[in-house]
């Protein structure tokens, strides 16, 4: 039954998405910074550049229809209702009975669709070049991002999140296994495809030759922007809590005391900052790729999901 404790936790969890998913994003920038030797913006920039853009009005094509105005809300919408399924905090969420793995895939592919809708919307060439190349990806992107999952959600006998991280909490480090690293990895990969990052995609440049997702919002300005960045951030928060609370999900709170969530969200907040860096010092050692090798790439990706499902009915067999 649904309590006001129970909404007291969903609450605390979209605070803490919208709250830590720009401070992330502004850790990474910071980390690349390091490794690149400069100085960088500080960790805190992602915040003044949300509040300067929702402080300035949209400019809009008159072409444009009620997709593209529609688009940034329900993009936004559809990330944070998929951030109340994944555990960030507490392993026992609220809402888990309301969807499982496979409905956090499919409402991010909702905001994927979107952007990608609205991109056309403008009649713009970059939109329309943005939009094909995010679908492109997406493609080789979900089912990997499913089947990595999988690996785990084998072991423990479910697809819902919240439940597969209470068993690999319980397990301890017997949880760790060749399946469960070769999941680990190949979700690693995702991430990158799924963030933007390099050698997929650039957030930092404006390049024809090299955007995706630059190039499906660049008809956005002010406040519609300032949503869609912020959906962004908290994308790649959720994606990084996948990586964290699924696959090292120790430390996370299992009941509602303030020790222990004070304490989960310290670990929490250390994990994503390792997943951080880790994804700072693959950008800054590598190239962006051209547009038709990056199926050798996700291709991997998914290969390695395989065989981590095969090696767990391996080791089950044995």
């Amino acid at each position: 039954m649904f309590t006001l404790s129970s909404l007291g936790i969903v609450i605390f969890q979209v605070i803490i998405i919208i709250v830590l998913a720009p401070l992330l994003s502004g850790i990474i920038k910071k980390i690349k910074a390091f490794f690149q030797i400069r100085k960088g913006p500080g960790i805190f920039q992602p915040y003044y550049d949300i509040a300067k853009l929702m402080r300035k009005d949209s400019v809009v094509s008159e072409n444009v229809s009620w997709i593209f105005h529609a688009a940034p809300v329900i993009s936004f919408a559809a990330v944070l209702t998929a951030g109340l399924l994944i555990p960030i905090y507490i392993s026992d969420m609220p809402f888990g009975f309301a969807g499982d793995l496979i409905a956090v895939v499919y409402l991010l592919a909702l905001a994927r669709f979107f952007t990608a809708l609205a991109s056309l919307d403008a009649g713009s060439s970059f939109g329309g070049m943005g939009g094909s190349r995010e679908m492109f990806v997406a493609s080789m992107v979900e089912p990997a991002l499913m089947l990595s999952i999988f690996a785990i959600a084998l072991n423990v006998g479910s697809t819902n999140l919240s439940f597969i991280s209470q068993a690999v909490s319980s397990m301890g480090l017997s949880a760790v296994s060749p399946y469960h690293i070769l999941a680990f990895v190949a979700l690693f990969i995702i991430a990158i495809a799924e963030t933007g990052r390099i050698p997929v995609d650039n957030p930092a440049t404006h390049l024809e030759l090299t955007m995706i997702h630059e190039a499906m919002i660049l008809e956005y300005s002010g406040k519609q922007l300032a949503i869609v960045e912020l959906g962004a951030m908290m994308k790649q928060l959720l994606v990084f809590s996948l990586l964290a609370n699924i696959f090292f999900p120790w430390g996370i709170a299992s009941e509602i005391s303030a020790a222990g969530i004070a304490v989960a969200l310290a670990v929490f907040l250390i994990k994503i900052i390792i997943l951080g860096a880790g994804m700072a010092i693959v950008e800054t050692s590598t190239a962006k790729w051209r547009l038709f090798r990056l199926p050798d790439l996700l291709s991997v990706s998914l290969m390695l999901s395989f065989l981590a499902i095969v090696s767990f009915i391996i080791v089950r067999g044995v």
